[in-house]
């Protein structure tokens, strides 16, 4: 059994993040995903939706078959546990391939990295253009 790791924040589902957990599911046949503490996001505008809540309708998604919130501590903390053999990350996350390879065999994790090239792209596959569009920022015509 193939069991893939796929990370974020999943502020205000949409789209996009479908596609990616899709094609994350794809490659293997367990998908476990690791949503992120309100703490540890940094790279970006904190979520307006609490954890907890976006840890459950993360994991009510059909191709999930886990999902967890992550460490506060050390976003690496799980993944002894996990023991994923393939970590998904998605298009436009912030992870650099070669950085995130080179930290997981320094910590003795043995699991392949792939970059989840396929996207949505539509004009509300993002959390922050929801929130502008409902602010009246953003028209979608």
């Amino acid at each position: 059994m193939v069991r893939v790791l796929a990370t974020g924040t999943f502020d205000i589902l949409h789209p996009g993040h479908l596609v990616y957990l899709e094609e994350a599911k794809k490659l293997g046949d367990e998908l476990v995903v690791i949503v992120a503490r309100d703490i540890n996001v940094k790279h970006k505008p904190k979520p307006i939706l609490p954890e907890d809540q976006r840890a459950k309708m993360v994991s009510s998604l059909s191709m999930v078959d886990k999902a967890i919130l992550g460490s506060e501590k050390d976003i690496f903390e799980f993944l002894y546990d996990i023991k994923p053999d393939v970590i998904a990350i998605g298009y436009d996350q912030h992870f650099k391939v070669e950085s995130l390879k080179k930290e997981l065999e320094s910590r003795g994790i043995n699991a392949k990295v792939i970059r989840v090239e396929k996207s949505e792209s539509c004009k509300l596959c993002s959390s922050r253009a929801i929130i502008k569009h409902i602010l009246g920022k953003v028209s979608i015509q």
